[in-house]
């Protein structure tokens, strides 16, 4: 299948400051996502910066690169401008693989770029994984995903959605076996006619609310589908621990 990866990358970020050049295991960041676009069997792989500093170090190691404005709020608007410079087609099928996500399994960059091949209907495709403990349920940073029975997602939250009214107390410390909750992939894939609409619309009261982008899609009648993920994807980064943890894993 035909489908196009581009990977949003700024340089100012509040918590690690030129996250993107950060070196892990003898490789700038950038590189090690941009590897794993590749091999993800996309046929054009482009990171889209507003610095200077990471279109340079793409172009050091052979990549493609295109430099965006610096007034973007959001990753998607990146996203939109670099597939207007490109000039995608309307149906062409554009990846968002965050610049923060090293250890993303290609297998699942092409999950989602064959899911939205497969779902007319859908406006976004995304994933999600089960949650299985209790702590990751209850803890805000961790983005759970409510899905209808054909998979199309009815809402995102920083709460622990569904509320199981019978077995939650505020207390809950172990998830029954019954409980079906699940979070969500930050990986998504469009088709560029959508992206170009989506980021022309206005930010929602629930988006706000919540900080999560993708509400935005939800709120004004768009279609997001959501598969539950072939393989577990591996830590982000967004902090020195998170740095740290990852080398570790790549050292191993």
């Amino acid at each position: 299948m035909d489908f196009v990866v581009v990977i949003p990358a700024r340089y100012a970020s509040e918590r690690l400051p030129g996250k993107p050049l950060r070196e892990i295991a003898g490789k700038p960041m950038i590189r090690h996502v941009y590897e794993r676009a590749l091999a993800s069997g996309a046929a054009e792989v482009v990171v889209a910066t507003d610095d200077e500093r990471i279109e340079r170090a793409v172009k050091s190691f052979g990549g493609d690169a295109c430099m965006t404005s610096t007034r973007h709020r959001s990753g998607s608007e990146r996203l939109a401008e670099a597939i207007d410079l490109r000039d995608y087609g309307e149906d062409r099928i554009v990846v968002n693989l965050q610049g923060d996500e090293p250890l993303m399994p290609p297998e699942l960059i092409h999950q989602v770029a064959e899911d939205l091949e497969h779902h007319s209907r859908a406006d976004v495709t995304t994933l999600c994984s089960r949650i299985e403990e209790a702590a990751e349920l209850f803890d805000p940073h961790t983005v759970k995903v409510v899905m209808d029975r054909a998979g199309y997602a009815l809402y995102f939250s920083r709460a622990p959605v569904p509320w199981d009214r019978d077995a939650f107390d505020g207390t809950t410390e172990r998830l029954p076996e019954s409980a079906e909750h699940y979070r969500h992939i930050g990986l998504y894939a469009y088709r560029a006619g959508y992206l170009r609409r989506y980021t022309a619309l206005p930010p929602c009261p629930p988006e706000r609310m919540e900080s999560l982008e993708q509400l935005r899609v939800l709120w004004h009648g768009g279609n997001i589908h959501v598969s539950i993920a072939a393989l577990p994807p591996g830590p982000g980064v967004d902090t020195p621990q998170d740095l740290e943890k990852v080398a570790n894993f790549l050292a191993a």
